[in-house]
């Protein structure tokens, strides 16, 4: 690789959002309300969710458990925007309660079971049929924000949660990276996400990129780390990293069905205009698929030991 490039490769390392940092825009504890996080309102805050703001959090009288996020005052109004500008979806996250604090909000959620990183670590990768059910709800999140003027910008599998200890409903959490638009324009210029499913137009251009397409790239790799056990693009070194995602080079494993190689091919294009947009995914013939469309596959493809997914608490590259 050429110096150019190394540099290159460099910047936009920096640019990017790294994975595993606390979010800069979470709660900033000052005053008294530092010394009382374990109650606030009529709820109890418990734990901390590891390596984040996010805590546990029990109702006092009905005894549900929630997820509240606590947010300072000066930056409420920007980080909860995406929130309110969309409708009712049943695929994204409703706020339950907001309470204001003297210098922070707290604002719940209804509780989760797991993220969708964790489950795919856990399956090693998903078989079609299961994948087909959880996917759907996926897109159909997207295609919702996407038209409602909300890029997500920082879109991956451990943003999408469980609502059901069957792990059979999904919902999108964690809109307060999204960016909100003016109109159908959707050309952004910052360059932020988690490294292993950012689009190849971000890296290489130093100018504007579609929002929404960035979104579908990353779309993408969500689906293809389901089905495969790995993500498309993975390197311990960032800077080969991003150039294997430059090069828009991937392998897939003849395992799987047409149709579903079809559609990730439709989702990680290199050039953004020539990608499916979300309302699209949904009408592709894979998620149409009856359960017998998938017998093709290995018996025991899910329990593969060759296929893996980063443990993001270990590898600063991996999944945040």
């Amino acid at each position: 690789m050429s110096s150019d490039a190394r540099g290159g490769a460099r910047d936009v390392a920096i640019a990017l959002a790294p994975c595993l940092r606390p979010q800069t825009h979470s709660t900033e504890h000052t005053g008294p309300e530092k010394l009382c996080l374990s109650s606030i309102g009529p709820y109890i805050l418990l734990e901390a969710a590891e390596g984040t703001q996010t805590y546990r959090a029990v109702h006092r009288i009905t005894e549900q458990e929630h997820s509240c996020k606590v947010f300072s005052m000066r930056k409420y109004h920007e980080l909860i925007a995406p929130y309110t500008r969309l409708l009712p979806h049943d695929n994204i996250c409703k706020i339950s309660e907001v309470i204001m604090g003297e210098q922070n909000v707290y604002i719940f959620f209804e509780c989760n079971y797991g993220d969708m990183h964790s489950y795919v670590r856990t399956c090693k990768r998903l078989q079609e049929d299961e994948a087909v059910r959880l996917f759907r709800q996926m897109a159909s999140a997207v295609m919702h924000c996407h038209e409602n003027g909300v890029v997500l910008r920082d879109l991956k599998l451990r943003k999408f949660v469980f609502t059901d200890a069957q792990r059979t409903k999904l919902v999108l959490q964690n809109l307060e990276d999204s960016c909100l638009l003016n109109g159908d324009d959707d050309s952004l210029t910052d360059k932020h996400g988690c490294p292993a499913y950012v689009g190849p137009e971000i890296l290489n251009s130093r100018h504007s990129y579609s929002g929404k397409a960035a979104d579908i790239w990353s779309l993408g790799v969500v689906l293809y780390t389901m089905l495969v056990g790995r993500y498309p693009f993975q390197d311990v070194e960032p800077a080969a990293l991003f150039s294997k995602i430059r090069r828009g080079a991937f392998t897939i494993p003849e395992t799987l069905s047409p149709r579903a190689k079809s559609l990730v091919c439709c989702m990680l294009r290199k050039s953004p205009v020539e990608r499916l947009e979300a309302a699209d995914i949904l009408l592709h013939p894979w998620l149409h698929c009856s359960t017998n469309a998938f017998v093709s596959q290995h018996p025991n493809s899910r329990h593969s030991t060759d296929q893996v997914v980063p443990d993001f608490e270990k590898r600063d590259e991996g999944e945040c």
